[in-house]
């Protein structure tokens, strides 16, 4: 018989999951050294897995649980059942952490050995039908990641201006053909309101160009790719995320993030690039204690899945890997 904690199990193939464990570890074996009890921030929660992986690895662990998907929570509570005097889990966006600290009575910021990130959209979310998140299926138009709030992907297609849709589309799909792709959707609504993914599909099919869409993939990709991160907003909150983690970590704490695109790694590395570099202006004979980079970057450039890990998760081919440890207090706590 299928447990419901095999079944998130069964869905959910966590990525470069041992490498992402490991680089977390010398950060709670530092504070189980100090006699203190490890404190890991899960802030993209989805099934479980990286958590499952790091609660079964570190016995004397306290972890928390972030995710604003009330599907996906509910999946990772019974995986997780057996750790549950050692977890917390909330339903929250991943830029609220200091909330998150605040409300589970945590008194200190800077009081977390580890965070991981696993940024995009979820196994469970594209494999869910009627999430409306896959160009494959036919399903209500949603992509919403949390269903109780917040405008739907047909809201958004059906509201936005042509001019809107045109820079969303370009903006975060990085489409070549957003303007034409764009006036097709206008064009169509005005017939009938667009409703369902397979509708939004058609319409885009009759605006890519045949032999564009040929070479390039799947021709409504990149539109859904936008409007997902559009309805959810994405990188709104991952540029909030980002340094809300660095600032929560402790002394040899660490925050390790997997991104799937080139907008999301360029917000990650910009934010740990900048807490890495000295803050002494260029030419300054002598480098203040407080100008002094706070993080160290343990990445060289970004870790990519290897060829057997993506033969077993196809959809961890995109995924690129970068990770930074405290080493000095924040320059403006």
């Amino acid at each position: 018989m299928t447990t419901p904690s095999s079944a998130a199990a069964a869905k959910h193939v966590p990525v470069l999951r041992d490498r992402c464990v490991n680089l977390l570890a010398p950060a709670i074996e530092a504070a189980n050294a100090r006699g203190e009890r490890a404190v890991v921030i899960d802030a993209t929660l989805g099934m479980g897995g990286h958590s499952e992986a790091i609660l079964q690895r570190f016995e004397n662990l306290h972890l928390i649980g972030i995710d604003r998907d009330t599907q996906a929570l509910k999946l990772a509570s019974e995986r997780l059942a057996e750790y549950s005097e050692r977890i917390d889990l909330v339903h929250a966006v991943y830029d609220e952490i200091d909330e998150v600290l605040e409300d589970l009575g945590f008194p200190e910021v800077a009081s977390v050995h580890g965070i991981l990130m696993d940024l995009g959209v979820s196994s469970l979310q594209l494999d869910e039908a009627e999430r409306g998140f896959a160009y494959s299926y036919d399903a209500p138009l949603d992509m919403r990641m949390d269903t109780s709030r917040g405008q739907s992907a047909a809201d958004l297609v059906n509201s936005y201006s042509e001019a809107e849709l045109s820079s969303v589309i370009r903006r975060w799909g990085e489409e070549k053909f957003a303007a034409r792709i764009a006036r097709r959707i206008v064009e169509a609504r005005t017939e009938k309101p667009l409703e369902r993914t397979g509708e939004l599909v058609e319409v885009i099919r009759k605006a890519v160009p045949a032999a564009a869409a040929r070479t390039g993939g799947h021709p409504a990709k990149r539109t859904f790719q936008a409007l997902r991160i559009e309805v959810n907003q994405e990188l709104e909150v991952l540029q909030r995320a980002v340094p809300a983690a660095v600032d929560a970590l402790a002394i040899t704490g660490r925050a390790v993030v997997m991104s799937y695109h080139s907008l999301e790694d360029k917000i990650v590395k910009q934010v740990f690039s900048a807490g890495a570099s000295s803050s002494a202006p260029p030419g300054f004979p002598v480098e203040l204690e407080e100008q002094k980079a706070e993080l160290k970057i343990l990445t060289k450039g970004t870790e990519v899945p290897t060829e057997v890990e993506i033969a077993e998760n196809p959809r961890a081919a995109s995924a690129r890997l970068r990770a930074v440890e405290r080493i000095k207090k924040r320059r403006n706590p």
